[in-house]
């Protein structure tokens, strides 16, 4: 039985970065993912309502919203699974974070905020390279000189980091390292290194649940295994659809083959039709 909880779960996820008892530990994150840009002293958990919502994103997305004390917006997401316009979606929930601003009355000067999508990603993208951390920006296509910093999109791919414990030299190393493999440990690393994995170890301990919080976290684990099952059987179905229709095309190129010899010994097109299973118009095309 795992001893800590799953991060990839809803309950999980949000037991670790989106409550505001713990809200240090997504400080202490946000600091080491910007480390010698920024220094985060405070945020304040925002609404979610404000930001579009979709029932298709459940069980697969789980999201917080929040703002600094300097008034710099963060969405931190957790994907399981890639979806279609993925980068897309991504675009339009920063963007709609940035419109947003605009509501502040008569007087606002266009005075924004920066706005930063943070998105941990348990899968690979397929049209991206493969690689931890993939960091956009604004900035001008010939001198890569920065455009704006009010709009900032950081893709973390999970799958990408292969580190083992020992090899985790930076502090977001050691983060990663901990939430990708937190269901499988049996002790919480890097506590005599970082202070701050000392309350997150108490967080995570699923032993520290109150039995309201398990049956949340039990329903939330079967979410998550249920959308696994899901994905595996749709990615089981395309390579199996993939394997028939590559079978089919091949098929249907050796009849046309066939029919061509055929044809070409003088047979009747009659007897190729026969033999092929062809038309008289694909035939006569040979």
């Amino acid at each position: 039985m795992a001893k800590f909880i799953n991060p990839f779960t809803d309950v999980g996820f949000k037991k670790i970065f989106g409550q505001e008892v713990s809200k240090d530990l997504l400080i202490d994150f946000l600091n080491d993912l910007l480390v010698d840009e920024k220094s985060i002293t405070d945020i304040t958990f925002l609404d979610k309502e404000v930001l579009p919502e979709y029932m298709g994103d459940r069980g697969v997305i789980y999201d917080i919203y929040c703002t600094t004390e300097n008034g710099e917006q963060f969405i931190v997401e957790m994907q399981n699974r890639q979806q279609v316009n993925f980068r897309e979606r991504a675009l339009y929930y920063l963007s709609h974070a940035i419109s947003r601003q605009g509501e502040k009355g008569a007087d606002w000067r266009f005075g924004l905020k920066a706005v930063y999508g943070v998105f941990f990603m348990n899968f690979r993208l397929e049209d991206m390279p493969h690689k931890l951390r993939t960091d956009i920006v604004l900035s001008d296509r010939d001198t890569h000189e920065q455009f704006s910093d009010k709009l900032r999109f950081i893709f973390i791919e999970l799958p990408s980091f292969t580190k083992e414990e020992a090899e985790c030299v930076t502090d977001f190393d050691r983060w990663i390292y901990v939430l990708k493999n937190m269901e499988t440990l049996n002790r919480m690393p890097f506590k005599a290194r970082k202070s701050v994995f000392e309350k997150f170890e108490k967080i995570v301990d699923i032993a520290s649940l109150s039995k309201e919080e398990r049956v949340k976290y039990d329903e939330s684990i079967k979410v998550y295994r249920d959308s696994l099952v899901t994905m595996e059987f749709a990615e089981q179905k395309g390579r199996a659809e993939g394997l028939a229709e590559g079978m089919a095309k091949g098929k249907a190129e050796e009849r046309r083959i066939i029919a061509g010899q055929l044809k070409r010994m003088g047979m009747s097109f009659d007897a190729i039709r026969e033999v092929t299973g062809l038309s008289d118009s694909e035939i006569d095309k040979l």
